[in-house]
């Protein structure tokens, strides 16, 4: 028991981590995309093969996933940035189907669909982290940064302009403010802290490949998201560790065929979603008509 609690612990602080940076551009920046489950996956490929070829040290991993995915983001967010709405989300569709090809394909790289194996444990000054307890003392200390950073972030000008710009684009083009440089630019350091939580997955499981990295994952992040309250501080948090309880409840749930724990879990998020948007728009931690802060 205490082994799955760990490993369910562990799991939370990654996915409270790529859900935090999520709402970073969807709860603030009113960018909708579906597909941050890419730089998610940039993140991991990328620390895996730095720890395989280079170094294993966390405090050169990291910095080298989030570089990787922040120019990657940077080279393809100019072009879909061009669109807004519903443009914006078959853009990012159109991303989420490249880098899944890209991710299947590259085998050079990322080891095609057998994915990259033998990926040794992350070191913290010198020390291999292969204790669980260590390990998830390690995501809590990347998510706290990864809060702090964006809550800072969200108070400065820069969040305030990205507030006014989901409120209003027109509005806030026409108050001379730079839209597109400053939603290229949120997008970038989601991506950039989206790497972190691939970093911390790629060193905990240990085995990568490219069905961690599907649609269905940026469905489930935005999922988390909605549910827990977009654009609030605390709503990602609350909608990471509800959507990663929930499996585990339901397969202790006997009366349900155990066969079909998947199929039913996808009907309780896409049920609560539905539940959500219409009796509370802004989730479970915003408030019950849907305003952000």
């Amino acid at each position: 028991m205490l082994a799955y609690l760990l490993n369910l612990a562990t799991l939370i602080c990654i996915n409270a981590v790529l859900a935090i940076t999520l709402n970073f551009i969807m709860g603030y920046a009113g960018i909708f995309s579906i597909a941050h489950a890419i730089f998610f996956g940039v993140g991991a490929y990328t620390a895996a093969y730095f720890a395989l070829h280079v170094s294993a040290s966390i405090f050169l991993a990291i910095p080298a996933a989030m570089i990787v995915a922040g120019l990657l983001s940077l080279v393809l967010a100019l072009p879909a940035l061009r669109v807004r709405g519903e443009y914006f989300v078959a853009a990012s569709l159109g991303l989420q189907v490249l880098g899944v090809t890209v991710f299947s394909e590259w085998k050079s790289v990322t080891g095609g669909l057998g994915g990259m194996i033998g990926i040794p444990p992350a070191e913290l000054f010198g020390h291999a982290i292969t204790d669980p307890v260590e390990f998830l003392l390690l995501a809590v200390c990347c998510l706290i940064p990864v809060l702090a950073a964006t809550t800072w972030l969200l108070r400065t000008s820069f969040g305030r302009n990205l507030k006014a710009i989901r409120d209003s684009e027109s509005a806030a083009h026409a108050f001379g403010k730079n839209v597109a440089f400053i939603k290229t630019l949120s997008v970038v350091i989601s991506a950039a802290l989206a790497a972190v939580a691939g970093t911390l997955y790629a060193f905990y499981m240990s085995f990568i490949n490219v069905e961690s990295f599907m649609l269905d994952t940026s469905v489930l992040l935005m999922a988390m998201v909605i549910i827990g309250g977009t654009g609030t501080l605390l709503g990602p948090l609350v909608g990471a560790v509800l959507l990663m309880v929930l499996p585990g409840l339901f397969s202790y749930m006997s009366f349900l065929p155990q066969t079909e724990i998947g199929s039913i879990q996808q009907i309780a998020y896409g049920l609560a979603m539905v539940l959500l948007m219409i009796y509370r728009p802004g989730g479970i931690v915003g408030s019950g008509k849907g305003k952000t802060a």
